[in-house]
């Protein structure tokens, strides 16, 4: 019990100083990692093979970490195959935006819909969903607030209704695939699930999802961008050349390659039997290669910083898994719900959505895995209970600014090139239509799997 009372203690301090963000959100999940290493696993259960068991570093020279064939590789404590395939996925990124490919996409299809402010409030919102299904959010938002930005200032209306929309649209296409929010390649790692099981799963209700928040995002913010853009020219020269933003043409089409290499081992990977561990190191060595003269300029450029807190909070978690604190929560969820299926999705859902709302999405989808592994063991289908925390982390990280890290730099891009978005601002438009969204999710998950 003592154990159990200090890495839930451990466990909130860090939770508390990553909300009040006065610190980088790594620091305080590495020193809750050191504290539960030092004193709950050390001190009070005295049990270094539980901390050697935690860090697992072992696991990454069997052959079945890199290729467990059909079965699902089976880890405990820290989920090196979702450090190692988001470090992976980082590399690649980064070698994609080093190229351009991100800005020349988001200057062509600007051209496309002929500059007008709300035809780039239906585009972007809806290729930002798209690219959010292959691409970190972050990424996806970092890329898609400065151009929005940059073409805001240059055809005069107001960006912060289409930054809102895209960090909305990103969050939930996300949802649609393993690879696209890290909650997803969390609960897939962890739990065995491709990207197939994803796509087929929350794919359809996600891409539901997208279109219902571009329709109520449409009849919100039509009025205001016609009045704030006015009279525009239509002649594409006033407007940057999307060739311009190409840096290196030979080295796109190549980045280009690999990224549909990626996509193609992702969608398969269940048949080939290759882990997404192996996939990320697949797309960070092939970029690094054919980018080899910008290698040290993409490594630099990769967040560290959040591998770093993948890390420290997979050992936080750990500690409340192996003090036995999740298995308690999972056995009071149960008993509260009477094992009633609609009422633990219910629970499960609106309380992920709630909560990721004001605290960020990736510790929270890392702590209840345990839990919804001890649900399962009541007798509630396992994968109905993956989707629903997938959904309902990833939607429901679109309540505030601060519920998903794509909100946060997305925002902040913004605050920093003169268009603020207010607190009041944001959770107008995008907390309504989070839970109009949440509760179709609602209805799907229990005629679908009730």
């Amino acid at each position: 019990m003592q154990a159990q009372i200090f890495a839930v203690v451990i466990f909130l301090l860090m939770f508390i100083v990553i909300i009040i963000n006065k610190l980088p959100r790594y620091i305080p999940a590495l020193i809750g990692g050191a504290l539960t290493i030092a004193v709950v696993f050390l001190l009070i259960m005295k049990s270094p093979a539980t901390v050697l068991n935690v860090l697992n570093f072992g696991q990454m020279v069997q052959p079945t970490f890199w290729i467990p064939g059909h079965e699902p590789f089976e880890s405990t404590g820290v989920n090196w195959q979702t450090i190692i395939f988001i470090g992976g996925m980082m590399v690649m990124v980064e070698g994609l935006g080093k190229v351009g490919f991100f800005r020349w996409l988001c200057l062509y299809v600007a051209r496309i819909v002929k500059y007008k402010a709300v035809s780039i409030l239906i585009a972007f919102t809806l290729l930002a969903g798209f690219l959010a299904m292959f691409i970190d959010s972050i990424t996806v938002l970092l890329f898609f607030a400065m151009v929005t930005i940059e073409l805001a200032r240059m055809m005069k209306f107001d960006p912060v209704p289409i930054i809102i929309a895209e960090i909305f649209a990103a969050n939930i296409g996300g949802s649609a695939t393993m690879a696209g929010d890290p909650p997803n390649i969390i609960i897939g790692t962890a739990l065995g699930y491709s990207f197939s099981d994803f796509l087929l799963n929350t794919g359809l209700i996600a891409w539901i999802c997208v279109l219902i928040s571009l329709v109520v995002f449409y009849f919100v913010f039509r009025k205001h961008l016609k009045a704030s853009q006015g009279a525009i020219s239509t002649d594409p020269n006033q407007y940057p050349d999307p060739k311009k933003a190409i840096v290196n043409p030979r080295l796109l089409i190549l980045n280009i390659l690999i990224f549909l290499l990626v996509i193609v081992l992702l969608i398969t990977h269940a048949q080939t039997g290759i882990s997404v561990a192996f996939i990320g190191v697949i797309a960070a060595v092939l970029t690094l290669a054919f980018g080899y003269k910008d290698a040290s300029h993409i490594l630099k450029k990769v967040d560290w910083q959040t591998l770093l807190f993948f890390f420290g909070l997979f050992v936080c978690v750990a500690g409340l898994e192996q003090t036995g604190a999740l298995k308690t929560l999972a056995e009071f969820i149960s008993k509260f719900s009477g094992g009633n299926f609609i009422a633990v999705v219910s629970i499960i859902l609106w309380g992920s959505a709630f909560a990721s709302s004001v605290v960020d999405n990736i510790p929270f989808a890392a702590t209840m895995i345990p839990v919804i592994k001890g649900l399962a063991a009541t007798g509630i289908p396992l994968p109905a209970l993956a989707w629903t925390l997938a959904l309902g982390t990833d939607i429901g990280g679109n309540g505030t600014p601060i519920g998903a890290s794509a909100n946060v730099v997305a925002t902040a891009i913004a605050e920093k090139e003169g268009y603020p978005i207010s607190w009041g601002k944001f959770c107008k438009y995008a907390l309504p239509t989070m839970v109009l969204v949440v509760g179709v999710c609602w209805v799907y998950l229990i005629v679908r799997y009730g």
